[in-house]
């Protein structure tokens, strides 16, 4: 999904561009915007909380439905409206196939089958966990444990047309039981498919865009990120950083002033996912000379760059 600052801000250029050409075209960007806003917050909260003991949360797989429903809402309008429409507009080409591969990148971490991370991991008491409804205090709601998902301000309008806070979907309230993952999405392995759509992604930014394009790094760092997560190939995801770092280093093209700042930062994540994994595997053995020893340091993301997807 859109949920770096990077992908967010071609959504938004891309939109405005096509305007006057093809409106359809840039009301579904804006729209995709919007929705990939949203699905960023809700997946970085959701990484935040990958520790074993929440995973019978109601909130937590409350807000993994949540995740769900955006995903594929966003796979429908860019399948039937965007794909359609990409024509001769470069960038929008590579963003709207990656974005693609996006979405089943979610599918595989929340709900594939059979599951490949302990995200997916829908046991029958976690159904039945999120299919009740919690318990109400005293006659008021139970407030959620997250921002995403908690409960609408108590201030409400007193005319239904005022409007008012903007509170989740019908059906998604911390108060309301929800119906199981297989009525939003089948259980299918989604795993092959979304590793063809990187693969285009991929082909496609190789052959349109110049090595240090943002949107290229982008593609390849979540690509890098799928290969760790989902594939468990941890040589690849190393391989693929080190290999879009030096591609980099190598390009001769100009870029503004933005687009630099983008690649930098898309550049620190890979150089950490290029060291990703050999902490564990290398002690006992020394410090690998190409590679420094980071077991024990531990640096924040790059701003906007919480999560990979």
């Amino acid at each position: 999904m859109a949920s770096s600052e990077v992908d967010q801000k071609f959504l938004g250029r891309l939109a405005r561009a096509v305007e006057n050409d093809n409106p359809l075209l840039s009301s579904m960007l804006f729209k995709i915007l919007g929705l990939s806003i949203e699905l960023a917050q809700l997946l970085v909260a959701a990484k935040k909380q990958r520790r074993p003991e929440l995973k019978s949360s109601p909130f937590f797989l409350k807000r993994v439905l949540h995740i769900i429903w955006l995903s594929r809402e966003g796979l429908v309008m860019l399948q039937q409206y965007v794909i359609p429409m990409v024509g001769n507009y470069v960038e929008l080409k590579v963003l709207a196939h990656k974005l693609r591969a996006s979405f089943y990148h979610i599918f595989v971490l929340f709900h594939n089958n059979p599951p490949v991370s302990d995200m997916a991991n829908w046991t029958p008491e976690a159904v039945a966990a999120v299919m009740t409804p919690p318990r109400l205090d005293k006659g008021k709601n139970i407030a959620g444990e997250d921002d995403a998902m908690s409960l609408s301000s108590s201030v409400q309008p007193t005319h239904a047309l005022e409007g008012g806070p903007v509170g989740p979907p019908p059906g998604f309230e911390p108060q309301s039981a929800l119906l199981p993952p297989t009525f939003l999405l089948a259980a299918n392995d989604y795993l092959p498919m979304a590793h063809e759509y990187f693969q285009e992604a991929m082909a496609l930014a190789d052959s349109l865009l110049w090595g240090s394009h943002s949107l290229r790094l982008s593609v390849k760092t979540e690509y890098a990120a799928f290969l760790y997560e989902c594939v468990h190939d941890a040589e690849a995801s190393r391989k693929l950083a080190k290999e879009t770092i030096a591609e980099v280093y190598d390009a001769t093209e100009g870029m503004d002033d933005d687009m630099f700042n983008d690649a930098c930062e898309l550049v620190t994540v890979l150089g950490k996912m290029m060291k990703r994994g050999l902490a564990s595997s290398s002690k006992g053995q020394g410090s690998n000379p190409a590679l420094p020893n980071t077991a024990n340091t531990a640096t924040p993301p790059a701003p906007g760059m919480e999560n990979a997807i």
